[in-house]
């Protein structure tokens, strides 16, 4: 099983990018599928998760109304759009998967699958 995510860069403060993550090797269409950021010298942190159905989504306080979580359950896929991206969003963004829930993710424990992570750097 693999989680393959794209679209990291360098973007100016108050820009946009646009986070994909494709699944192979089992499909997570029954599972909840969200991302985590990881910025230097701090742990880990959740982002945003979406239920399996798409119709329910989660946000840490730090990025609602900022960023977008979607999914596209055919393509195994998901996706964070970033928009008004802050130089406090720079981070190693990794997309994640869990087999054991359908509903939400809250911390890294619940993932059971990481994919190998994007930069994402913003400049101020």
């Amino acid at each position: 099983v693999q989680l393959q995510a794209s679209g990291g860069g360098l973007v100016q403060a108050g820009g946009s990018l646009r986070l994909s993550c494709a699944a192979s090797g089992r499909t997570f269409s029954r599972n909840v599928m969200g991302w985590f950021r990881q910025a230097p010298g701090k742990e880990r942190e959740f982002v945003a998760t979406i239920g399996w159905s798409g119709g329910s989504t989660y946000y840490a306080d730090s990025v609602k109304g900022r960023f977008t979580i979607s999914r596209e359950n055919p393509k195994n896929a998901v996706y964070l759009q970033m928009n008004s991206l802050k130089p406090e969003d720079t981070a190693v963004y990794y997309c994640a998967a869990s087999i054991r829930y359908s509903g939400r993710l809250y911390t890294g424990g619940d993932v059971d699958y990481w994919g190998k992570g994007t930069q994402v750097t913003v400049s101020s």
